[in-house]
């Protein structure tokens, strides 16, 4: 995929001065709201009793319907009904509700389809409004910076809402223009919540392994990234980047002389929403195949950048007309660090391995379990949730069935969600939601762990290549099932090619790196006082057809080359 260039301008405009004190809060900062809204009370308690009066009316509407045996009756009511008090209460609560639109596990599935319009069907703001902060950030007239521009939005979301629009160079473009006021309001939401949090929190039957003050820090940290359109355009940038000379995935290039804090301009994307399946078949689109690249883009995310989308919901992916995945809309963005993406491969194994002492201490690793907590428990409690999740075969496994009863686990046990990997879970049961909406047949892990299994046969780091040797040796011993199933399951991708993966792993072997290994891979060869004759067999068995006796050659030749006469030395024995 070739990105098409910026305009000459790769600067974003100067931004007009800031109009109040919170202007110039641009990172969530506890204190500085804090401080702001001590000296304010009057806001604090209006805003305090318009939320908990208009929360206060709808639950007495709920009790009610109890009381009278009319839950049954007025259930579609009540889901309208608390879809719009949360878009009358503002950007703050739509936010929340959009998070939990993707919690099929915490909310009814009448109030889930309600707010799933939250997403993408929500009220726009006045256009001379949208106009005139145009006109304030670009420091130009509408007219001047755009040849053609829509007279009305044609979308509106929770912070924004966006304009077609053409540059007088010919691109076609979106336009997002962000809510009038959005900084003081998303303040004082927050810092109302905090409130919340730190009085009442302790008293509310939630066992989430930390203070609950720190979800809405974290809630607030992402919240005030998203408004900060220069964040997002530069995270669109780095994702692009990341994706740079991929077939299947489009992101949008930004105009940077058409942009600043509150006003991106973008390339304008042509397609269709993964929710529109019908309009997907009509274009000619595989909806299977969209759905492959999404979740293998996810993957990718994960675990090749670490960078990753935090809020794919179906407004923000689109299905382009040519078949690839085109993701919008980067506010809401986080970064692994790169043993966490590892440790992450490593846990997907252990869990189709159903190695659970092994899934116990990557838990330890990744933060959801304390350093010193005891395991012995904990591991019976994992194989009793996971391994009636995962059936009998891979091909049974569900995110979804695997997390809610994770959930359930987290009230026995001393687990933790750590921030970060409520993103993480949240963007996963996202994905293979749509996914499923595409395809109700569709299956995470056919996907999922061909990908994982390449992941770890190429091992293009050392981190990965200490993975490998963890999965396949166990007590001393080398698990070659393990190795046959993970060569079995990578060469169902079509994509896999294995003579780059056999090249990268005899020039790890003929290292000083891969010492430890060979020693392993001959006591595995003759362990048990037999020769492994039968497994050697079953495994050449797989991969013959991918070899000719050339290019066989062609690898050895390859691999040894990179080293000197020392290096290779260091594959014979040693006496």
């Amino acid at each position: 995929m070739s990105l098409r260039p910026n305009p000459p301008c790769l600067n974003p405009q100067t931004p007009p001065p800031p109009q109040s004190e919170l202007d110039n809060i641009r990172r969530y900062d506890v204190k500085a709201i804090a401080n702001y809204y001590r000296r304010r009370p009057w806001k604090v308690l209006g805003r305090a009793l318009e939320v908990l009066w208009s929360f206060g009316f709808f639950l007495t509407c709920l009790l009610w319907d109890q009381w009278t045996h009319q839950v049954e009756y007025y259930k579609r009511q009540r889901a309208e009904d608390l879809r719009e008090l949360l878009t009358k209460l503002g950007p703050t609560f739509i936010k929340v509700g959009q998070a939990l639109s993707t919690r099929p596990d915490l909310v009814r599935r009448d109030f889930l389809e309600e707010l799933i319009k939250l997403q993408d069907q929500l009220p726009p703001f006045d256009n001379d409004l949208a106009f005139q902060l145009m006109e304030e950030q670009l420091g130009m007239k509408v007219d001047e910076a755009y040849r053609e521009i829509s007279a009305h939005p044609v979308a509106a979301a929770s912070l924004g809402q966006v304009y077609r629009a053409m540059l007088f160079s010919g691109e076609e473009v979106a336009v997002k223009v962000q809510r009038p006021n959005l900084r003081p309001r998303l303040s004082l939401d927050l810092y109302l919540m905090r409130l919340g949090a730190e009085k009442f929190g302790r008293f509310l039957p939630l066992n989430l392994g930390h203070d609950l003050t720190l979800i809405v820090d974290e809630f607030g940290i992402k919240l005030f990234e998203e408004i900060d359109y220069l964040n997002e355009g530069r995270n669109a940038e780095k994702f692009a980047e990341n994706f740079h000379g991929d077939a299947e995935v489009k992101v949008p290039c930004i105009y940077w002389q058409y942009s600043n804090q509150k006003v991106l301009t973008l390339e304008w994307i042509q397609g269709f929403k993964l929710t529109d399946i019908d309009k997907i078949r009509a274009a000619g689109l595989d909806p299977s195949n969209i759905i492959k690249i999404g979740v293998t883009s996810g993957l990718r995310q994960l675990l090749e950048h670490g960078f990753f989308h935090a809020d794919p919901h179906p407004g923000n992916l689109f299905a382009t007309l040519d078949g690839r995945m085109a993701y919008i809309d980067f506010g809401m963005m986080d970064q692994l660090e790169p043993g966490t993406k590892e440790t992450i491969a490593s846990s997907i194994v252990q869990l189709i391995n159903k190695d659970y002492l092994a899934l116990t201490e990557d838990f330890i690793a990744l933060g959801f379990l304390a350093p010193n907590t005891d395991i012995t428990p904990i591991i019976p409690a994992l194989e009793n949730v996971f391994g009636s999740a995962i059936g009998q075969s891979v091909q049974d496994f569900n995110f979804k069935t695997i997390t809610d009863d994770f959930s359930e686990l987290m009230y026995d046990y001393p687990f933790r969600v750590p921030a970060k990997f409520a993103l993480i879970i949240r963007s996963l049961v996202t994905q293979e939601g749509l996914a499923l909406s595409l395809d109700p047949n569709f299956k995470i892990v056919e996907v999922a762990y061909p990908y994982v299994a390449r992941r770890l046969l190429t091992g293009e780091s050392p981190q990965l290549r200490r993975q490998l040797i963890d999965v396949l040796f166990k007590n001393g011993k080398f698990q070659w099932q393990r190795l046959e199933n993970m060569l079995s399951i990578a060469r169902s991708d079509t994509k896999f090619d294995l003579l780059p993966t056999a090249q990268l792993g005899l020039q790890f072997l003929f290292s000083e790196e891969g010492l430890y290994l060979r020693r392993q891979i001959l006591l595995a060869l003759t362990e048990d006082d037999r020769l492994h004759t039968d497994e050697v067999q079953r495994i050449w068995g797989l991969v013959k057809d991918d070899f000719r006796p050339q290019e066989l050659v062609n690898v050895a030749w390859n691999a040894v080359r990179e080293f000197s006469l020392a290096g290779v030395s260091t594959i014979l024995p040693q006496r």
